[in-house]
């Protein structure tokens, strides 16, 4: 079985996020989708349970995914779930800089380890979690740029802010 696994901190899913997991289903028998535990992205929109639910349901409509949680070095998730491959989305030029090292990184720590870069659609090449949250939270209309559960979710942690 193919397995790929889609490491990130998903604070929150995006509809590019979504859409690499939708296409990845497409090519691999089993996609795992990895919330990591980043120490410097801190304080988190969402818990880390409440991304794994959230990702689990905006993903109901995909049999072949899982959502799990990690911490630490990715090559050693990869081994923990037996993935042969990770899956990382470049947006930009920028992006593709700091994947390259994270790629050549894991490599070198792990010769098994490899990885697929998928482009985002383009109307999703622009969009990232840090940029969806600052819209949400400066209340501007980040409905567009989440899945429905998402965008429901973050409507209901920015009332409770507001309190």
């Amino acid at each position: 079985m193919r397995t790929v696994l889609y490491p990130g901190s998903f604070d929150p899913l995006t509809n590019g996020h979504l859409d690499l997991i939708e296409r990845a289903c497409r090519l691999f028998d089993h996609v795992i989708v990895g919330v990591a535990v980043n120490a410097e992205k801190h304080p988190p929109f969402f818990s880390r349970k409440e991304r794994m639910k959230l990702i689990a349901e905006s993903c109901q409509h995909l049999p072949n995914v899982e959502v799990v949680s990690f911490q630490g070095l990715l090559v050693d998730a990869i081994a923990e779930y037996e993935a042969n491959a990770i899956l990382r989305g470049l947006r930009a030029f920028s992006d593709f800089e700091y994947e390259l090292q994270m790629a050549l990184m894991n490599r070198s720590l792990s010769e098994e380890c490899e990885t697929i870069f998928l482009m985002p659609t383009p109307n999703n090449s622009f969009v990232s979690s840090s940029i969806v949250k600052e819209v949400a939270l400066l209340h501007g209309d980040f409905v567009q740029y989440v899945p429905e559960a998402i965008a429901c979710a973050m409507r209901k942690k920015l009332k409770r802010m507001e309190k």
